[in-house]
Order: structure tokens, then C-alpha cells, then sequence
């Protein structure tokens, strides 16, 4: 499998591919993209992930029964805000899409960190997750150079205790992101994003730098 997109076209095209193929992906080309992930720096280089790649029916069954009881209880706020939004309307639909044929991705990558969370400082929550998604976002961006879908997303994780009895995962160790994996129905393509000169401050919060001329 050819990797040699460049790292800037991986990123400009990068976008969450949730309509996913039930083809097969190899289980070679599955541990070559957590090879890539492993590459991403870690909280004093503990390097404390694990990640369950789900291929079971009955386990990715448990995952989308967990997805669609959490997708059901905000399905009806997330229609109501995207009613009249063709670019929300467009997002909701891929998560409905999603939500409805979960179990049919032939991979969900669980990606977990080793440790039990314990929320008590926001620091302690910061550099605790800031250990796993750099890891996440590399993996995304391997998925994407070869043209996979992959898209992250913790709406499993709302039932901690039952993900944890379906993937056996002990107390020490943390689920933190899902991610199906396939190729894609839809495409990826240049994405839509704000002009940096209106997220970035310089030195304090609103001084924005000066936008493009002309």
C-alpha cells in the first residue's frame, strides 16, 4: 500500500468519511496505520496506549447499540439546529447514516490509554487525553493517505461500564476514542475551514492578525 501522499494533501483533503463500505480491509494494512499512530509523542513518553481493533459481529454489534441509544437521545436537539443549516442538515445525515449501519464497518478501532481517568484538575485532564489523541490524529491522517474512511468518535463512550464489559477491558484502562474504518462511499476533497487571521490572537485573545489584501 502506497503511503507517499504528501503530509500537506493528507491534511488539506482530511475530512470525517462516516459512510463507510462493509468491503474488508487487510489486517496487515489495519496494524501498519496503529504502527503510524504509536509514532506520535506521549506524556513523558509513558507511551500507555492500547488500541482493540474490532472485527466480531456480535462486539461491533455492542459498540452500535451503545452508539444509537446516545445518538437517540440528542437526535432530536441536533435536527432541530440543523433544520435550517444545509451544512449542519449535511453532517447531520452522515451521523444518522452512520448510526444506522454501524455494525457494518469492517473495522472499529477503540483507542485507549492505560491508567483510570480521574477528572479532578483540568490539567490533569488535559495532559491524561493529550496522550492519546495525538496518536488518534495520526492515525487519521495515515487512513487518509490511503484513501480510507475513518472518522473519530466518542458518542460510544457515554456508557463507560458497558463498553468496558464488551471489549473486557479492565478498570485500568481507558477507552478515549472510537474510529470506523473502511473505504468510503462518499470522497475525500479539499475541505472548508476559517481563515487563520480569524482564530488566531497574537499575544492576547482578540488580536487578530491582519487578513489577506485585496
Amino acid at each position: 500500500m502506497d503511503f507517499g501522499m504528501p503530509l500537506s494533501e493528507a491534511m488539506q483533503t482530511q475530512r470525517a468519511i462516516r459512510r463507510l463500505k462493509p468491503d474488508p480491509v487487510d489486517d496487515e494494512l489495519v496494524l501498519h496505520l496503529i504502527d503510524l499512530a504509536l509514532r506520535a509523542p506521549t506524556a513523558s513518553n509513558a507511551q500507555t496506549w492500547e488500541f482493540i481493533v474490532v472485527r466480531d459481529p456480535k462486539i461491533k454489534k455492542g459498540l452500535a447499540r451503545l452508539n444509537r441509544q446516545a445518538w437517540g437521545l440528542g437526535r432530536r436537539i441536533a435536527w432541530r439546529t440543523s433544520q435550517h443549516d444545509p451544512r449542519r442538515r449535511k453532517i447531520f445525515d452522515a451521523v444518522q447514516w452512520q448510526a444506522d449501519h454501524f455494525e457494518e464497518a469492517p473495522v472499529i478501532v477503540v483507542a485507549c490509554l492505560k491508567g483510570l481517568y480521574v477528572p479532578f484538575l483540568h490539567i490533569s485532564a488535559a495532559s491524561y487525553f493529550g496522550s492519546i489523541f495525538p496518536s488518534v490524529q495520526n492515525l487519521l491522517l495515515a487512513a487518509r493517505a490511503v484513501n480510507l474512511g475513518a472518522a473519530l468518535t466518542t458518542i460510544p463512550l457515554w456508557n463507560l461500564i458497558a463498553l468496558r464489559r464488551i471489549l473486557g477491558l479492565p478498570w485500568r484502562v481507558t477507552p478515549c476514542a472510537v474510529i470506523p474504518l473502511g473505504w468510503p462511499l462518499g470522497h475525500y476533497g479539499p475541505t472548508t475551514r476559517k481563515a487563520v487571521h480569524e482564530v488566531v490572537s497574537i499575544d492576547r485573545f482578540g488580536n487578530r492578525p491582519a487578513g489577506p489584501q485585496g
